[in-house]
């Protein structure tokens, strides 16, 4: 599952939509804006969860509110 799922964050990372949303510059979770090099695609529901790289599933989040909602 993971695997299939980590493919499919690939393919959506060279998408039009994600580029579109990175382009936005701002953390879904802290709402703070970031130059894109800082911004990471983030699940909602981690796949390790069961979650799905589905676009309702996928948030951008600046590094640090990624790394932190890990611990």
């Amino acid at each position: 599952h993971i695997k299939r799922e980590r493919a499919k964050a690939r393919e959506m990372r060279a998408s039009s939509w994600w580029r579109q949303q990175i382009g936005k510059g701002i953390c879904y979770h802290c709402e703070q804006r970031f130059p894109r090099e800082e911004l990471t695609m983030d699940h909602l529901i981690p796949l390790s969860r069961g979650g799905k790289s589905l676009k309702k599933n996928i948030v951008v989040s600046c590094k640090q509110c990624n790394s932190h909602k890990k611990t």
